[in-house]
C-alpha cells in the first residue's frame, strides 16, 4: 500500500511496516556490501521492512573499454541516482570510491561506514604462488584497470609490464586463473575480503609501494537530501574516524579536479586527535610525481554541543552527529594539501596525464 510518499506492507499477523527500498548494483560484491548494510539497519530498526532493488550501471555494461576512457564521472552510480530521483528506491549503497566528489543537487551521503583495509592487494596466477611483485620474472604482465595503481607500480617495479583488465571481481579472477595473459592482478583488498577471498591475497601493498584511491575500502549510503527521516535513520551507521578521513580525501581530489581519468592517490590516518593526509599526483608512467603530507588537529575546542546545520554538507557528506569543527578541519586539510601540490605544478602533471590517456 502507498500512503503519501511512503510504502507499507502488512505481515501475516496484520502488522503494518514501512517499506524502505535499497538500491544496489547487480554484481556479487555490490550485493554482499548492500546486504551487510541492510542487515545493520534491520537490527537497528526491526519495525521497518527493508527491500533490495538491484540494477545494472553503465560501468557494469561497458566491459571492453578502460574505465578512464569512458569519460563519465558517475559510471557506477548514475542509474542508481536516477532511481533515487524517481522515488523508485529510498537509499543507495555504493563503494565510496565510485562516488564523484560533487553529487547531483538533491542528493547527499547520509552514512560512511567503518572502513575496511583501504590498501591494494596482489593476487597471483597460481603458477606464481608464493612470490611477491619484486620476485616476478622480467616483463611479467600485471593486470589493473586503474591509472593510479599502474602509475605508482611502474615507477616502483620497472621490470614489470601493466595491462588493462576489466570486469567485476569474479571475471577478473577467472581471466587471471584460466589464461596465461597475466602473472598477477591488483585489486582492492577490501573487496576481496568482503567476498571471502582473503586467501587469494598474496601481498598487501604498503603506502610506499602504492597509495590508495580516495574513499577506498569505505561504503557510503546515498539518500535524498529532503528525506530528513531517512537521513536521520542512516546517520547511525556513520563511523566518525572514517568520515573525517574520507572528507579530507574527497576535498583533496575535488580541489585537484581529479576523477577516474587521472592518477591521484592518498593515505590518511588519525593519531592522537591529529588527522594526517598524504596525497600525490602522478604522470601516467609514474616518472613525474608530486607528493606531500599535511596534518590538522581534530580536537574539539568547544565544550558545548554545537548546533549543526541540517543542510551542511562537506564534499557531499552530511554527518550532523559528528563535530562540525572537526569536519571543517578535515575539509580544509584536503583543500590545503591540494593547493600546495597545485602550487608545485600538479595541474600540469594531471593535464598531460589526461591528454595522454584520452589520446591513447
Amino acid at each position: 500500500m502507498e500512503e503519501g510518499p511512503y510504502k507499507y506492507v502488512m505481515d501475516g499477523n496484520g502488522r503494518v511496516s514501512r517499506v524502505i527500498r535499497i538500491g544496489t548494483r547487480k554484481s556479487q560484491l555490490a550485493r554482499i556490501q548492500t546486504d551487510s548494510v541492510a542487515e545493520k539497519l534491520k537490527e537497528l530498526f526491526p519495525e521497518v521492512h527493508f527491500e533490495i532493488v538491484a540494477m545494472s550501471t553503465i560501468g557494469d555494461k561497458i566491459l571492453d573499454t578502460a574505465l578512464s576512457k569512458i569519460g563519465e564521472k558517475s559510471l557506477f552510480t548514475k542509474e542508481l541516482e536516477n532511481a533515487l530521483e524517481k522515488n523508485e528506491v529510498d537509499l543507495v549503497v555504493h563503494s565510496l570510491k565510485d562516488l564523484p566528489t560533487t553529487l547531483p543537487p538533491g542528493f547527499t551521503i547520509g552514512a560512511v561506514l567503518r572502513r575496511e583495509d583501504p590498501h591494494d592487494a596482489v593476487v597471483l596466477h597460481p603458477k606464481n604462488a608464493g612470490k611477491s611483485l619484486d620476485a616476478l620474472p622480467n616483463k611479467s604482465v600485471i593486470g589493473t584497470s586503474s591509472l593510479r595503481r599502474a602509475a605508482q607500480l611502474k615507477k616502483r617495479f620497472p621490470h614489470l609490464e601493466f595491462k588493462d583488465i576489466r570486469g567485476n571481481l569474479n571475471t577478473r579472477l577467472k581471466k587471471l586463473d584460466e589464461k596465461e595473459d597475466f602473472a598477477a592482478i591488483i585489486l582492492a583488498a577490501a573487496g576481496l575480503c568482503r567476498m571471502g577471498w582473503d586467501s587469494r591475497i598474496s601481498q598487501i601493498l604498503s603506502p610506499e609501494d602504492c597509495m590508495y584511491a580516495i574513499g577506498q575500502g569505505a561504503l557510503a549510503v546515498e539518500v535524498r537530501t529532503r528525506d530528513t527521516d531517512i537521513l536521520e535513520m542512516v546517520s547511525v551507521l556513520h563511523h566518525s574516524e572514517t568520515v573525517l578521513r574520507c572528507i579530507a580525501e574527497r576535498a583533496f581530489l575535488r580541489q585537484l579536479e581529479g576523477g577516474c581519468s587521472v592518477p591521484v592517490a592518498v593515505h590518511t590516518e588519525v593519531k592522537d586527535s591529529q588527522l594526517y593526509l598524504t596525497g600525490a599526483v602522478y604522470s601516467l608512467d609514474g616518472s613525474d610525481s608530486l607528493k606531500d603530507t599535511m596534518q590538522t588537529s581534530l580536537a574539539d575546542d568547544k565544550q558545548e554541543l554545537e548546533e549543526v546545520d541540517e543542510r551542511m554538507q562537506h564534499v557531499g557528506v552530511t554527518a550532523t552527529k559528528i563535530s562540525a569543527s572537526a569536519q571543517d578541519a578535515a575539509e580544509k586539510l584536503g583543500l590545503d594539501l591540494a593547493n600546495l601540490l597545485l602550487s608545485k605544478g600538479a595541474k600540469e602533471i594531471l593535464t598531460v596525464a589526461r591528454q595522454l590517456n584520452d589520446a591513447s
